[in-house]
């Protein structure tokens, strides 16, 4: 009743944001914009997003081995499928997440490996999305004339390098009490194996890359629905703008980031002088895209093994 309770509250979140996103827009100009679509920009889109998903696979494969989760590269791209159909459905990317976890913990590795090889992949990715941001902050800043624009950006570039900066020497404390209380001593664990997995010479350039390749696809996809509505935006815009955007995605209080979205890039188009309208059809484009990606993820989950296992499990212990 509880988890219920709080996915009602997300919906009501995602929806109320999506009418504060909507309420202020001229929608005969969004229906010009839609009626503009190049469905051919949107395919393009929708198979960036699919490499993105296959180089996250490759990133989680490289943490895992670590945590004691080995996974063979085509298992990993498989489970990212999957976890990107379950995306669809929870608040942000917590429900990927947790079927990830389900299906790499049943493989027998331990449901800790399991749990530490998610939470650190989410973290390196969430320190590489912090690196971009920061780095691009001179352009970016230089962008927007408006200084409320410009505090939020400040604001939000500071929050994310201090706390990606904060996790890694998080790691290099040795203070006893972090190993006694459970939940510092995972996030102490956490924070060890991404140190060894961005500092190491073996796997850190390879997950550096892979990292970067992954936000800088993002803004791939992006620019494929700008470039579908013909907006004006320029790509050098929308590399300094989806970074940030991504980054406020990330808050798990609506459903696959749905409203919090279309809120952030209409602001973000406004403060970089850019049409409102474009950001939030952009913004749906650019959910639509993953919408995608999602449904042929669905796919996969409904043909893998593991799903017929589990009706199988559920099945025994009916009759039972």
């Amino acid at each position: 009743m509880r988890a219920f309770l709080i996915l009602l509250v997300r919906i009501v979140v995602s929806l109320g944001l999506l009418y504060l996103a909507l309420r202020g827009i001229n929608f005969a100009a969004i229906q010009v914009r839609l009626s503009q679509i190049s469905v051919g920009w949107i395919g393009i889109g929708v198979i960036i997003a699919i490499l993105q998903i296959f180089a996250g696979a490759l990133r989680w494969q490289a943490i895992s081995a670590l945590c004691g989760a080995p996974l063979t590269t085509l298992r990993a791209f498989r489970y990212n499928m999957i976890g990107a159909f379950f995306n669809q459905t929870l608040p942000s990317s917590i429900g990927g997440d947790a079927v990830r976890l389900w299906l790499i913990g049943r493989m027998g590795a331990g449901w800790r490996a399991a749990s530490y090889s998610i939470l650190t992949d989410r973290a390196v990715g969430f320190i590489a999305l912090a690196v971009v941001i920061v780095a691009s902050l001179p352009w970016s800043y230089g962008m927007i004339a408006d200084q409320q624009g410009r505090l939020a950006l400040l604001l939000v570039d500071v929050a994310a390098l201090a706390a990606g900066v904060g996790f890694l020497i998080f790691g290099h404390l040795h203070f006893s009490f972090l190993k006694r209380w459970w939940p510092t001593r995972h996030v102490h664990a956490c924070s060890v194996i991404a140190n060894q997995v961005i500092f190491s010479r073996n796997s850190g350039p390879q997950i550096s890359i892979l990292s970067l390749a992954i936000h800088v696809m993002a803004v791939g996809i992006a620019w494929c629905a700008v470039r579908s509505i013909a907006a004006s935006a320029s790509f050098e815009q929308i590399f300094m703008l989806t970074p940030p955007i991504m980054l406020i995605t990330m808050l798990p209080i609506s459903i696959a980031g749905w409203g919090v979205r279309e809120a952030t890039m209409m602001v973000a188009f406004g403060y970089a002088g850019l049409s409102p309208a474009d950001g939030t059809v952009v913004s749906i484009l650019y959910g639509a895209v993953y919408f995608i990606v999602g449904a042929i993820g669905g796919l996969v989950w409904i043909f893998s093994a593991e799903k017929g296992a589990r009706t199988m499990t559920v099945a025994a212990t009916a009759d039972d």
